[in-house]
């Protein structure tokens, strides 16, 4: 072991102490070393705490096809984020669990350190602990913690009849991202920056965690806002919010905002598809007052728009003005689905 070259040591070979001190160098020495994390907060009335916990599994959410090591951390860390946001929440810190095949190399446990690192430290965000555990599969187990004031809280189920359905940016870049690192000839005519900015999409997505100073300031004293991240995509995301709000929802196909490119190249109706069911855009879907939507939207920019509106009617439909497409029920079914 002694003449191993250092980046070609495997996690069996470093142990799980020497692996463990490794991995603290990504986090603050005041944070780590004893049995939880404690971190100091101001005490504040009317602040919720906001926990969530996502998993990604090696073959399931991420493979070497398609994704290196540091995009598997920094893809790990912008779910958690993502769903903070979805809340209306301030992120404050994350622990990380991983799971891991005794030959993985160790090199490249730090890769996806390196990932995370890289999107947290946009957002002020630190790793305050973990586990490491051996596992016949590699696993990613992040826990992110963030704080919401308890007025503000974002909620699937606060939707109303007459509510505009908004969403923050386009939709279905990751899956064509996706689909051109799996079968590169897909985009053999097309530009390099128009591939790379899809992979992009695709391997490094943002967490709308930059919106939500805009959405306080639009929305003022106005009440409650439902609303969510559209991670397993734009459909299901419609879906769950009008099944928690007791409501319906009808979707404007042409109003889905999708890249340019997606509708020349692989055509509208593909490009909807993957926009609706393709999933891990990880942008907001809000339901927001009409006046507010409008003024919302103006100020975000970048392919934020006003997609449908909340309805009395528990149906959800996508409905087309232009008469090309019939209307058409919208279920989850084709969102993906773990089992």
């Amino acid at each position: 072991m002694k003449n191993e070259p250092e980046n070609s040591l495997s996690v069996r070979e470093l142990g799980e102490q020497g692996l463990l001190k490794r991995l603290h160098r990504f986090c603050p020495a005041e944070w780590v070393g004893d049995d939880a994390a404690a971190i100091a907060m101001t005490p504040e009335p009317n602040r919720s705490l906001v926990v969530t916990t996502d998993m990604l599994v090696d073959g399931v959410h991420f493979s070497d096809r398609t994704t290196s090591a540091e995009d598997v951390g920094w893809r790990a860390a912008a779910a958690n984020l993502s769903d903070l946001a979805a809340m209306g929440a301030t992120p404050l810190a994350i622990t990380v669990s991983l799971g891991l095949q005794g030959d993985t190399p160790v090199s490249w446990v730090e890769g996806v350190y390196t990932g995370m690192v890289s999107c947290l430290d946009r957002y002020q965000t630190a790793i305050a602990g973990g586990d490491v555990c051996q596992s016949p599969v590699n696993v990613i187990s992040i826990t992110a913690f963030g704080w919401v004031p308890t007025d503000r809280t974002i909620r699937r189920q606060n939707g109303k009849p007459g509510d505009a359905i908004v969403v923050t940016g386009v939709h279905g870049a990751s899956r064509a991202g996706l689909e051109l690192l799996l079968h590169p000839e897909t985009g053999q005519d097309w530009s390099e920056a128009q591939t790379r900015e899809l992979i992009t999409a695709h391997q490094r997505p943002n967490p709308r965690l930059d919106l939500l100073p805009i959405l306080w300031e639009v929305m003022g004293e106005r009440g409650e806002i439902a609303g969510m991240d559209s991670s397993d995509g734009l459909a299901d995301a419609i879906v769950q919010i009008a099944r928690a709000s007791g409501v319906g929802a009808t979707l404007e196909r042409g109003l889905i905002p999708v890249p340019a490119i997606l509708k020349q190249r692989v055509g509208e109706e593909r490009a909807v598809e993957w926009a609706l069911y393709g999933g891990e855009d990880f942008e907001l879907v809000l339901c927001l007052p009409p006046l507010v939507a409008r003024e919302f939207v103006e100020r975000v920019g970048n392919g934020a728009a006003i997609v449908g509106s909340l309805t009395k009617s528990t149906r959800v439909c996508l409905t087309d003005s232009t008469g090309a497409y019939a209307d058409e029920v919208i279920t989850q079914s084709l969102s993906f689905q773990h089992f």
